[in-house]
């Protein structure tokens, strides 16, 4: 009795210990390696970055309509619920992003009318999969999370256009004008 007693208690701990990794693993297959460094390289413009997922959202999308457009292949559904928690995780992470713009005045004006227009043609594609119990979940949450970016993204569409109406970014010198500069 006791023995078992140890067994458990050495069985929860791994599991303790190992949760964290395989979280991590979880959220790291949403990403290529490749992927992960252009979101590193576009960290320090904010508009890039947003237009950045766009595109990665996008490549998921196009294989959701890859999946339904060629003849079933076993394995569909799963790969349609993986996808559409690839959708999720990205779209999160983008209002994570855009939580962070708004108040910091990052210049997304750029950006912001072209989100919209995806978020409109994700839905289309979200919703055209037929019903499967495998993934309805996830596509429930992948539609909520893409309402929530479009609300978001409506909401700062003015915020932006009043922001910089009434603080008009600096415009850039041209290399003539500096080199005019006193020294």
């Amino acid at each position: 009795m006791r023995r078992l007693g140890l067994r458990l208690a050495l069985s929860l701990l791994t599991l303790a210990l190992l949760a964290p990794c395989t979280l991590a693993q979880r959220s790291q297959a949403t990403l290529s390696e490749g992927e992960i460094e252009q979101l590193r390289d576009s960290a320090y413009i904010a508009n890039d970055r947003v237009m950045l997922f766009i595109k990665l959202i996008d490549v998921r999308i196009k294989f959701l309509e890859d999946l339904y457009a060629k003849p079933r292949r076993p394995g569909r559904e799963q790969d349609t619920h993986d996808l559409m928690e690839q959708f999720s995780s990205l779209s999160n992470e983008l209002s994570d992003n855009l939580d962070d713009y708004g108040p910091r005045h990052r210049d997304i004006r750029k950006a912001l009318p072209k989100l919209i227009e995806a978020t409109e043609r994700w839905a289309t594609v979200i919703k055209t999969p037929p019903d499967d119990s495998a993934y309805n979940v996830s596509r429930r949450i992948a539609l909520e999370s893409l309402q929530d970016l479009r609300d978001q993204s409506n909401e700062l569409i003015p915020e932006q256009k009043a922001w910089f109406i009434a603080h008009p970014p600096a415009k850039k010198q041209s290399p003539a004008e500096t080199d005019n500069a006193p020294r």
